[in-house]
């Protein structure tokens, strides 16, 4: 446990340092129960007459051949390939402006929505938070049956980021849902019964969830983890789809060296790793993401994430690649068998996660026709990859990049610029480009083969990374452990602007063979919406300020576009029934971005509002408004606390709360802003970090805090509290 005196010898470590903890991400989540949304979610609705007689009767064969049924979207990416583009034509650039509502659902949790839409023979099936699934027509958004695998609210804080989900998978009349406990859930396609649910983590006692979208090949459920900032060992598994028994795992960092590796891609790896540090660290290298396969050369790929530490120094001094992190990896789905790597970012340091959206296409470069695999990952290159033998074939900055000055095309490696190496610096504050989020995120770009362009959701981050002490790893849950303090920032509005102004995001328009921008489109912050492209010559994206948007695809001239109520983070479908195109955009904000960059979230302008939205030509429904929750004025009590004891509150809430309530207390909305609590929640505070709101998603932080820490930690509220108050005083004088 942390004792009050480590505590203050402790400096702010906001993503922060080794202890920090995920803490209440899950505080006050529930929606107030919309009108349209079942009540009992547990018990699935009656099959309506509109439900076909075999739903998702999705195998193979239909996906490789999904060209010749374009109506359906029967797979995350729409095909193996993950080109997230599709060939229907009724709505162009030509027709887009009269784009209408056709149908709205309200989704029961207003948490971050990332979740892509599978449509098969007239049934969407979608995630919202907390991994609820739900079935709908089509075409009208009635509610065919829900299903809610129960995700218990209090384990939001063991994994990252927020209770978002990335979508189903359908298969032979299932649904599969990965759960953010991790789990996987096979649910009966013709009524929401649950067919089977079995639990994926390996060790209970890590922070291991689930947010990816599975991937179905071969009677085969593959399925990854996150958790890698948590102190987890990543590895991806293949269930039988039928039956849900585990098939194969692969594990992408290797186990004790001083136990045997489980196959020879470990061995080999375990000599890219120096010391033992990261054994009980992890190692990271989680499956959170993307995937994508090749029946032609039955291949899987896998995107692998960020280690545990993300300190380079401690956790592998400083030595080594540490395979298989920040890597894009070949397996065989037969057998889990490893074929090829390459790793995008060795020795990461920074959160240069390869999980990121990959894609697969066969371009003509230098007169020949390659089969690529192609990913922005985080690190800010844009790789072209031969995806039978994984050699590079050419890799160019997509975004502002100082970690590395490029990519050596003879050896693949990076030429890194020691001026990023913040582990050699004396603990002095460091300046990255990218930061943490990266170029790129896990937001879908997408390629279009008639324009031979790709769409990149695009970050403009900068952060200040500052090696610490190693305080020892910490085997307790909900906390992060990074052995590096980031994104540190003072208190004053003119800081954290500062700060929440150079981030900013874009559609940037990408020719992957020229590996040069051909066009972009600004946004005023970033984690905006994931892409679609259509044969239309459209690209459909959302904002994070709330709008659902279509541009032209060869030139990027805005065409159209209609307000969403809330931030759109998830990539748009478009599918058809009965002759009739429709677009569909998953509403809703959170995740990462929402939850800690607080400051920064509020520039986009908008509240949290889960909903689906669908759009037709001519369509007339009226959007109905949005019930956003009353924001209370602050009441902070009187405090006689010392700028020691703020200070160190300052410390202790950066370092165990702010992944939720905002860096320095101040809140994107997602979860309650603690600079707003009422007069009987001040009161009542020691109970309340004690565990009395546990029923209303609160975690207890019971045995973690001292008293004296948790009067601390008050004390800053308390002065956050005083500060806004003063802040809209000023403002209200200034009207």
């Amino acid at each position: 446990m942390k004792t009050k005196a480590m505590s203050r010898a402790a400096s702010p470590l906001l993503i922060a340092a080794s202890v920090a903890a995920l803490s209440v991400i899950a505080a006050c989540s529930k929606s107030s129960a919309p009108e349209n949304v079942t009540p009992d979610a547990t018990q699935p609705a009656a099959a309506p007459a509109s439900l076909p007689a075999n739903p998702a009767n999705v195998d193979g064969a239909r996906i490789v051949a999904a060209d010749k049924e374009p109506g359906n979207w029967m797979s995350t990416g729409r095909t193996y390939d993950e080109q997230r583009y599709s060939p229907l034509k009724k709505i162009t650039d030509q027709n887009v402006g009269q784009l209408g509502l056709a149908w709205q659902y309200k989704l029961d949790y207003d948490r971050g929505v990332e979740a892509t839409p599978i449509v098969v023979d007239g049934v969407m099936y979608t995630t919202g938070s907390f991994s609820v699934l739900y079935a709908f027509n089509a075409a009208t958004g009635e509610l065919l049956w829900k299903g809610d695998p129960q995700v218990d609210r209090l384990k939001a804080g063991e994994f990252c980021c927020d209770a978002v989900n990335r979508g189903a998978a359908v298969w032979k009349g299932k649904v599969y849902v990965g759960t953010n406990d991790g789990r996987l859930v096979a649910w009966n396609a013709k009524d929401g019964s649950k067919a089977w649910d079995i639990d994926t983590v390996v060790d209970r006692s890590r922070s291991y969830g689930i947010t990816g979208a599975p991937r179905i090949m071969k009677d085969k459920v593959i399925i990854g983890n996150g958790g890698a900032e948590f102190g987890v060992r990543g590895y991806i598994t293949a269930y039988d789809a039928e039956t849900g028994k585990q098939l194969w795992r692969f594990y992408t960092v290797p186990g004790d060296p001083a136990k045997p590796q489980e196959n020879k891609a470990l061995e080999a790896a375990l000599k890219t790793w120096d010391g033992t540090n990261w054994v009980k660290q992890g190692g990271g290298g989680t499956v959170w993401d993307s995937m994508a396969y090749d029946p032609d050369l039955n291949l899987l790929y896998i995107g692998t994430g960020n280690a545990s530490y993300w300190n380079y120094k401690t956790r592998s001094n400083a030595k080594g690649d540490n395979l298989y992190l920040s890597s894009i990896v070949a397996i065989n789905p037969d057998t889990g068998e490893y074929v090829w790597h390459y790793q995008t970012t060795p020795g990461d340091a920074w959160d240069f996660t390869a999980t990121q959206h990959m894609i697969l296409a066969d371009l003509d470069i230098k007169g020949a026709k390659r089969k690529v695999i192609m990913q922005a990952p985080k690190n800010g290159f844009f790789y072209v990859i031969d995806r039978a033998t994984g050699k590079l074939i050419s890799a160019e900055k997509y975004a502002p990049v100082t970690w590395a000055d490029k990519v050596d095309l003879e050896t693949g490696r990076p030429v890194f610029n020691d001026s990023a190496k913040y582990w050699e610096k004396n603990g002095k504050p460091t300046l990255v480009r990218p930061g943490f989020w990266g170029g790129h995120d896990w937001q879908p770009m997408s390629y279009n083969p008639n324009t031979g362009l790709v769409y990149i959701p695009k970050h403009t981050f900068a952060v200040e990374y500052r090696d610490v002490k190693d305080p020892g790893w910490s085997p307790r849950k909900h906390f992060y452990q990074l052995g590096v303090a980031a994104a540190e920032m003072g208190d004053s509005d003119k800081d954290m602007k500062y700060w929440s102004d150079e981030w900013t995001g874009s559609l940037l328009a990408w020719d992957p063979i020229k590996q040069e921008k051909v066009w972009e489109k600004p946004y005023v912050t970033i984690f905006n919406g994931g892409t679609l492209s259509t044969a239309g010559n459209l690209v459909f994206e959302g904002s994070a300020d709330g709008r659902v948007i279509a541009y032209r695809a060869t030139d990027g001239e805005k065409l159209w576009e209609s307000p969403a109520q809330s931030g759109v983070m998830a990539a748009p479908v478009t599918y058809e029934v009965n002759g009739e195109q429709y677009v569909t955009f998953m509403v809703g904000w959170g995740g990462a971005f929402a939850t800690f960059a607080g400051h920064a979230s509020l520039k986009a302008g908008v509240r949290p509002w889960a909903q689906v939205l669908t759009f037709k030509l001519g369509g007339k429904a009226e959007l109905a408004p949005a019930n956003y929750p009353e924001l209370l004025p602050p009441q902070p009590p009187e405090s006689k606390a010392t700028a020691e004891q703020v200070a160190h509150g300052k410390d202790l809430f950066n370092g165990h709360c702010s992944q939720c309530h905002g860096i320095n207390a101040v809140s994107g909305g997602i979860v309650p802003d603690l600079r707003r609590l009422s007069s009987e929640k001040h009161a009542m505070f020691p109970g309340i970090v004690a565990g009395a709101f546990a029923a209303k998603g609160m975690p207890s932080f019971a045995g973690i805090f001292t008293p004296e820490e948790v009067e601390d930690l008050h004390a800053y509220l308390i002065k956050r509290a005083v500060d806004l108050k003063t802040d809209l005083a000023k403002n209200e004088n200034a009207k």
